[in-house]
């Protein structure tokens, strides 16, 4: 089992929380990047939104390119992940950017594919929100348009969203970069069968997780393509000395004190995602439906349900916890070798 982090980019991920520590800003999120890497801990997400979907509009939220382009220039080791949605970047010039990162940290540099969800967002910064299936064919191409500017010179393509003729983008990057993404409609993981290197799983209990890993290597095999690389999950993790201090923490966060601009937050989410499962209330306390897989309690009984994942096919975690400083450390120290 591999275990990575979420950058924090909009600071904390605790919309029930006011403040638990973790900072929205650049000197917060390099320090994190250099401690993790220190502990053992082998990738980290960069998500992209320039919206604050965990406390709201108003509230900052960094650019992801950034940060990923600042962690690729301080960073030895681990890998940067970081989230794409076509609409918001044009792609030959993204095929540049990417490969110009990518030599910058010698390789280390992966894409997360996201088709999008947040139709308020793409208002404001005047983005054209198309319909949700749209979405994902418009992803499946546009990988398809990346891989081939790393691959070919001069390149060429004729398809319903981009057209190029002789077009040179140079130079490559050192290694073609992984390709992740996550979806549950059936029409986003068509795509991703065909387009994805990694699958990604938002949190879920581990009979949802080996249900879909099931159900993706089908995909993958029907398809006659090699098979995925590698299965991920985004999880909130509380770990504590004791059960009860980690019963009381998960208390802590998941009680709402403002429920109309809760509601209508979670009203936006969900209805512009087609999800597989329903999310509670409790459960959209934390992005991505962290809370789901319930890895909650002692080092020890955590541990134990991250094996459970392992032997479901599982390879990689990637946690959102507060205060990421010190929960990044203490997982680190108390639970990844329980684990290994």
């Amino acid at each position: 089992m591999k275990f990575g982090y979420w950058s924090p980019v909009f600071g904390s991920w605790l919309r029930n929380v006011d403040d638990d520590g973790t900072e929205c800003s650049w000197e917060y999120i390099r320090d994190l990047a250099l401690k993790a890497e220190s502990l053992g801990y082998t990738l980290t997400l960069v998500p992209e939104l320039y919206l604050n979907d965990i406390k709201g509009e108003k509230a900052p939220a960094l650019d992801a390119w950034a940060i990923a382009n600042g962690l690729a220039a301080v960073t030895k080791k681990i890998e940067i992940l970081a989230a794409l949605r076509p609409q918001y970047h044009q792609v030959a010039l993204t095929a540049k950017q990417i490969a110009t990162i990518s030599q910058i940290c010698g390789g280390r540099f992966s894409i997360n594919m996201v088709s999008a969800w947040w139709e308020e967002e793409a208002r404001q910064y005047g983005i054209n929100f198309d319909a949700h299936d749209d979405r994902y064919t418009l992803t499946q191409e546009y990988t398809d348009v990346l891989r081939g500017f790393w691959k070919q010179s001069p390149f060429h393509h004729k398809g319903k969203y981009f057209s190029f003729e002789n077009s040179y983008n140079e130079p490559k990057p050192p290694k073609i970069p992984f390709v992740y993404a996550g979806g549950e409609s059936e029409i986003g993981r068509n795509a991703i069968t065909q387009f994805a290197d990694v699958y990604l799983l938002h949190g879920g209990t581990l009979e949802e997780v080996q249900t879909k890993i099931a159900d993706m290597k089908e995909r993958k095999k029907r398809a006659g393509l090699e098979p995925f690389k590698g299965f991920g999950m985004a999880v909130y993790m509380i770990v504590r000395d004791s059960e009860e201090e980690a019963q009381k923490e998960l208390q802590r966060i998941t009680t709402i004190k403002n429920y109309a601009d809760y509601e209508n937050s979670y009203k936006d989410f969900t209805g512009n995602s087609q999800l597989d499962v329903e999310i509670s209330k409790q459960e959209y306390s934390v992005s991505n439906r962290g809370l789901r897989p319930n890895l909650i309690g002692t080092p020890e009984s955590v541990a134990q349900k991250i094996r459970a994942y392992k032997e479901a096919g599982l390879d990689l975690l990637i946690i959102q916890c507060a205060n990421m400083q010190e929960e990044l450390e203490y997982i680190a120290k108390k639970v990844m070798p329980l684990v290994k």
